[in-house]
């Protein structure tokens, strides 16, 4: 395949290119239509990929909850000890006296990984949360397990 650049034409309605326009100037002098269409193509395919269950991916989970709420921080430390494999780092910060914001970096296959943010967002006392996700391919160098694997170098990891 050729990283080759092909053009090709768009037909857009006048007040919709104004808008895109408009967003591609906040983006900076080194941005263009074309590079925003470029990342608009790129996001597109990654949020495709990831909809693949057995898509190796890395993802964030970030959730809001009331910590107050019965047993739900045990719970929560549950799943995460069920799941220690797939489960990379937390980040716990107190918003205040009853809630909580937790983001949860996930890695594995995105069927496991969807089950597991599933588990967690439809727990009693969880008021908001939402998943995102990357693929990482299905090189093992790039899903090894956090400190150990061979040393290699990120840039074949897409």
């Amino acid at each position: 395949m050729s990283d080759e650049l092909v053009r090709f034409s768009v037909a857009v309605p006048e007040s919709l290119l104004e808008r895109f326009d408009r967003l591609v100037a906040k983006r900076g002098a080194p941005n263009n239509r074309s590079e925003a269409v470029r990342d608009l193509i790129r996001f597109a395919l990654e949020r495709d990929e990831c909809e693949d269950p057995d898509a190796q991916v890395m993802a964030t989970l970030t959730i809001v909850y009331d910590h107050h709420t019965n047993d739900l921080k045990d719970r929560l430390d549950g799943i995460q000890h069920s799941n220690f494999e797939n489960v990379v780092s937390t980040l716990h910060v107190h918003l205040d006296h009853h809630t909580c914001l937790e983001t949860i970096i996930l890695k594995g296959s995105m069927g496991v990984v969807k089950d597991i943010s599933d588990q967690i967002l439809g727990m009693k006392g969880v008021k908001t949360g939402g998943l995102t996700c990357t693929t990482i391919g299905n090189d093992p160098a790039c899903i090894h397990q956090q400190g150990s694997g061979p040393v290699h170098s990120h840039d074949v990891c897409r």
